[in-house]
């Protein structure tokens, strides 16, 4: 088994992972980053559209605050308001630093950053670079992590378990995926970036390395998760040809001012404005109607609205049989805007279904649908650190939760994970300064080892089998809609699969071996699962990404509190936490109706 030893060990080397590597590096940390994929390969790639920040640079009404409350109404109020502030604040300079490290933002006819309109945000606010901003993001860090000293990237590795020395996280144990050689990581400080859970669903925007690996480290280690209920299910992924579905479909396709369209033509948004904040009152719809107007009286798209009044409203659409061929909606961008505009401001999603579908979005209207997208849960975290509820324990990016709330303005995950990314690293590199490098203890380190090679005994159950079955039973139970009785099937639907575990096999050896591989991704995938049901049980309500046809309306005392899934005696328990309160003055702000 190969030793490597350091400060700081991140796991995962998306967004948030190279920007906490960065920070722990500058800080004078020795940095293990290991990345389950090839270094560059990042789902952050996939975040299209561009990165929210409040640079005024458009609209010069734009500030902090206003971003702040965006924010905490895309949420439905259950964030972690010192999060939600702290990410306002900080993201335009995140933002402006990348651009000194070289990212090549749009730019507006007098040279400055340019930002678009998106989803749940009052005022162009979205920085971007056509619809390839997170692939920009991604080679501008990369490019910075290489060139310093003190960071040793560990590529196509996968860690398996985190290792303790009492109750502080010392190490963790991985595997390289290449050849199957066991490594043994001794840490004082490790910060988990990893990414969300969307492999556990059939349709989904993610790629294959979104598996809750972080989610699940982060519980069997003892720390909290929190508001695993809410999953994002992205409106508009592409629904045809069948080898695609679930790609996702930029929102910047609305931003630029692309329209959704039914099978009979109708721009449906409309119908839903009412609907716009979920509790059908006097209150809400004068809300949404000062949201779509703007003080300047002009209409907003109703495209615009969140993410999770789009993707139910394209459902609805669906279920009345009003539908596109392939069971989603029409998106039309064709004709709102001429063919060179597409090309120029769209070349990602041009090419994207020029090629995946052989259809010219700049001539005909594109089939959308929802699909998994993201994760608002995750680890329990401190605000201004990362730091989870075990100590040494750090984590940033889509498996820390809080800041989101019950739903995720689209823009808001780009500058999360630099913000929080570069928060965590400053900690952990603190924390590491100050603590001694501790050896896991060496029963914890056979543990891993054999439960990382147990797939290789005698069994009998096939993992792809058992994915399908998996991902069957999320797209079923635990889907963009959920009832409770519903809900009671699939866990004990879970729990049954999660009983099968043990008897996974995997042939052939260690070198390149995805059978293998599936086998211990399936843990982490069925571990968050269960996360998700238990607390969408819990939550008797619907509340932005989470809805229950049993409970359609929100609940005040559920509005007051986060879910959060802790390990007591080995099992899975729900407890429910009171919001902290937001300060008077901030509070006073969100209330208000309009700006």
């Amino acid at each position: 088994m190969e030793r490597v030893e350091c400060d700081v060990l991140v796991v995962g080397a998306g967004g948030a992972g190279l920007r906490a590597a960065i920070s722990a590096a500058e800080a004078g940390a020795k940095v293990a980053l290991v990345s389950k994929s090839l270094l560059g390969k990042a789902h952050t790639v996939m975040a299209e559209g561009g990165i929210a920040a409040a640079l005024g640079n458009v609209d010069g009404r734009d500030s902090w605050k206003i971003h702040f409350r965006d924010t905490i109404k895309g949420g439905k109020g259950i964030n972690n308001w010192e999060m939600a502030k702290l990410h306002a604040e900080q993201a335009p300079e995140r933002v402006r630093e990348l651009e000194r490290w070289g990212a090549v933002f749009d730019r507006t006819s007098d040279g400055r950053i340019s930002q678009r309109n998106f989803g749940g945000h009052r005022y162009p606010r979205l920085a971007h670079v056509g619809d390839r901003t997170g692939l920009e993001i991604i080679r501008t860090l990369q490019d910075h992590v290489v060139h310093i000293d003190g960071v040793d990237v560990q590529m196509e590795t996968t860690v398996t378990r985190l290792l303790k020395s009492g109750e502080r996280v010392t190490g963790a144990l991985a595997y390289r995926r290449t050849d199957g050689e066991l490594l043994l990581f001794t840490a004082s400080a490790v910060i988990l970036a990893t990414g969300g859970i969307g492999k556990a669903y059939r349709v989904t925007s993610n790629s294959w390395e979104y598996t809750g690996d972080g989610h699940a480290l982060a519980y069997l280690a003892g720390a909290d998760l929190v508001d695993m209920e809410f999953v994002q299910f992205h409106p508009t992924g592409m629904v045809w040809p069948p080898s695609v579905k679930g790609t996702l479909v930029t929102e910047g396709v609305r931003g630029e001012g692309g329209i959704l369209l039914n099978s009979e033509g109708e721009r449906f948004m409309f119908n839903y404005i009412p609907k716009a904040f979920s509790a059908e009152t006097a209150k809400d719809e004068a809300e949404a109607d000062a949201w779509l107007r703007g003080e300047d009286g002009a209409m907003r798209p109703p495209e615009l609205l969140t993410r999770d009044v789009v993707a139910r409203a394209i459902m609805d659409e669906v279920k009345a049989g009003r539908g596109s061929p392939q069971g989603g909606a029409f998106l039309d961008i064709a004709n709102r805007r001429d063919a060179d505009y597409i090309r120029r401001k769209l070349p990602s999603m041009y090419h994207q279904f020029k090629e995946l579908a052989g259809l010219d979005i700049t001539k005909e209207p594109m089939q959308v649908g929802p699909t998994t997208h993201y994760m608002m849960g995750g680890v329990r975290v401190d605000s201004a650190t990362g730091a989870s509820s075990v100590a040494g324990l750090y984590t940033a990016g889509e498996a820390a939760a809080g800041m989101h709330g019950a739903n995720r303005l689209g823009g808001n995950s780009l500058s999360d994970l630099l913000v929080f990314g570069n928060l965590a690293g400053q900690a952990a590199a603190t924390y590491a300064s100050s603590s001694d490098r501790l050896p896991p203890v060496g029963e914890e380190v056979e543990t891993a080892r054999n439960a990382a090679l147990a797939p290789f005994e005698e069994g009998s159950e096939n993992p792809y089998h058992l994915h399908q079955e998996l991902q069957e039973i999320m797209e079923a139970h635990v889907g963009i809609v959920r009832e409770g009785t519903v809900l009671e099937a699939g866990i004990a639907k879970l729990e049954a699969l999660q009983a099968r575990l043990a008897r996974l096999h995997a042939s052939g050896g260690r070198d390149y071996n995805p059978g293998w591989h599936l086998c211990l991704d399936l843990h982490n995938m069925i571990l968050t699962s269960l996360a998700v049901a238990r607390a969408g049980l819990e939550r008797t309500e619907s509340r932005g990404a989470h809805t229950r046809i049993d409970y359609p309306d929100y609940d005040d005392d559920l509005g007051q509190v986060n879910l959060v899934i802790r390990r007591s005696a080995r099992e899975m328990v729900v407890v429910r936490a009171p919001l902290p309160d937001m300060p008077a003055e901030l509070a006073k702000f969100v209330a208000q109706e309009a700006v």
